[in-house]
């Protein structure tokens, strides 16, 4: 363990957290920007479902491919280095997304952004961890989660709001000006070094590590795409192999990126996993409804936008009364408690959400997962924090923003190519009953996604009624499939947290007993 280093107390602590939120604020807005637009991206690029997924997806991807390793990065060289880094390269990824010429190249736009994400994001939660302790960092994690939360429902009204009257690309062009203002606020009110280490970074597994969760998000998204076996497969190989060489490297480095010993701590392990699956589904949620809203009830973007933030308002209300349970009865509790409105919420979407649903039932559905997330994000982040020491901050705030981000492109992927795989295949199961003499090609296009099969709609009046009611159909046919794996990831993450995450009682014992031994270990090591 080499020296620390820790700089003058902070006399501006509320300035400071603002600073960190609004900064934490672009990531999250950046997340779910995309959602409202992917229709009309769909429409202008005549793209298939699997490229929608990858432009939903790829900011997340490219921000949990990195987290952990520019997380490292910062302990080291400096965080407040790194997070004006990622806010000043935010700005050119949102311009080049917004004018990207292609649907490739908007997917490397939205890839290129979430890098840039990765180099911020873990900052916030890592100088928060560092700055605060006991209550006041449970409240300053819970209104962090709360913001970062609701943010993601924010983005969608703006962007709903925005392409009523502006071009597709308005939606990633807005984060430019956040960018700029969260820069100048973090170079202003963030202090520069607190609690960082000296520890060399372990550039080999932060390599490894993102190859390993790229190639994972990948596979997972062209999986259900019809001629993309070669590219699942490979991609497949790859993370097997890339993940497989991280984890037994992680075992052997003298100083790992990610600390298996750490890791292997209960509270680490179980937060870290429960939370990937409460953002999960969250982004998921997002990604689904609102395709679900303009393409089967018809909302327009800015109707569609409005009609999430329920969610918002629920995680912003829920969040404080988190903390409050996490004090008075545990995390466990309040995961569990988080846990029942999440699973309610996917029952409502699968049970009631159709071509007929009033708003009040849409509505239901998001304000029981705003709950959810309000309730269950806060625990999932502050035991991650509370079980490692602050010169590994890093590692715990990189593994908190993977709760978020590779727990959302996970979810959102297995969520968005189940939903490909049940549209093509009701699609195909309506073209063979129809009993009508359909061309391969024009089947392949309204097997792609929505919007091709009302690309196709447009360019054949005369059948356009009938694709689109087809469309409809074989949409919440795999809208469907994709709740009904929710429900089942959900009750699986309730199951390992009941089982395996400690009491109150003896949760309070192990987080005493790690901060001993992290004492133990700075007091016994000898400094560089």
């Amino acid at each position: 363990m080499s020296s620390i280093q820790t700089a003058a107390p902070n006399k501006n602590r509320v300035w400071t957290l603002i600073a960190l939120i609004a900064v934490a604020s672009v990531a999250n807005f950046n997340l779910a920007v995309a959602n409202v637009a992917i229709p009309e991206i769909g429409l202008h690029f005549s793209a298939s479902q699997t490229q929608l997924n990858l432009v939903s997806v790829g900011f997340s991807l490219g921000l949990a491919g990195t987290v952990l390793y520019f997380g490292a990065i910062g302990d080291r060289y400096g965080r407040k280095m790194l997070l004006l880094l990622g806010m000043g390269l935010t700005i050119p990824a949102s311009l080049l997304a917004a004018w990207s010429p292609d649907i490739q190249v908007l997917i490397v736009a939205r890839i290129f952004g979430g890098v840039a994400a990765g180099m911020a994001f873990p900052t916030t939660l890592a100088l928060i961890t560092a700055l605060w302790n006991g209550n006041e960092r449970t409240k300053a994690i819970a209104l962090w989660s709360a913001v970062g939360g609701s943010m993601i429902a924010v983005a969608t009204l703006a962007a709903g709001w925005l392409l009523t009257f502006a071009w597709w690309g308005s939606v990633f062009l807005v984060t430019a000006p956040m960018a700029v203002l969260a820069l100048l606020m973090a170079l202003f009110f963030v202090p520069s070094h607190v609690e960082e280490t000296t520890d060399p970074v372990d550039n080999l597994g932060g390599v490894l590590s993102i190859i390993g969760v790229l190639a994972l998000v990948i596979a997972i998204n062209f999986a259900p795409s019809p001629g993309e076996g070669k590219v699942t497969l490979v991609s497949g190989v790859i993370a097997i192999l890339a993940l497989t060489a991280f984890f037994v490297h992680q075992s052997r480095a003298k100083d790992p990126l990610f600390d298996l010993t750490i890791a292997k701590r209960r509270i680490f392990w179980v937060a870290a996993l429960a939370g990937m699956i409460v953002f999960g589904t969250l982004m998921g949620v997002f990604y689904i409804g609102s395709q679900f809203m303009q393409n089967v009830l018809g909302y327009s973007t800015l109707k569609a936008g409005a009609a999430v933030l329920p969610a918002a308002v629920a995680m912003i209300i829920v969040a404080p009364f988190s903390a409050r349970i996490i004090e008075r009865f545990g995390s466990r509790v309040t995961l569990l408690l988080g846990y029942f409105f999440l699973f309610w919420s996917f029952i409502v979407m699968l049970l009631l959400w159709d071509e007929h649903s009033r708003y009040d039932v849409v509505a239901l559905a998001f304000v029981l997962i705003g709950i959810g997330v309000g309730l269950a994000g806060t625990p999932a982040s502050h035991s991650l924090t509370g079980s490692v020491p602050t010169h590994r901050a890093g590692m715990a705030s990189g593994t908190a923003d993977l709760q978020r981000d590779l727990g959302g492109s996970i979810m959102q992927s297995i969520l968005g190519a189940i939903l490909t795989a049940g549209y093509a295949a009701a699609v195909a199961s309506e073209i063979t009953s129809s009993g009508k003499n359909v061309s391969a090609q024009v089947a392949s296009e309204l097997e792609k996604s929505y919007s091709s099969a009302a690309a196709i709609a447009q360019s054949h009046p005369q059948n356009a009624a009938e694709i689109i009611s087809g469309a409809k159909t074989a949409f919440l046919d795999g809208a469907n499939w994709a709740y009904g794996v929710g429900v089942v990831v959900i009750l699986i993450g309730a199951l390992l947290v009941w089982a395996m995450f400690p009491s109150r009682s003896k949760e309070t014992e192990l987080l005493d007993r790690y901060q001993v031994i992290d004492h133990d270990v700075v007091e016994t090591t000898p400094s560089s």
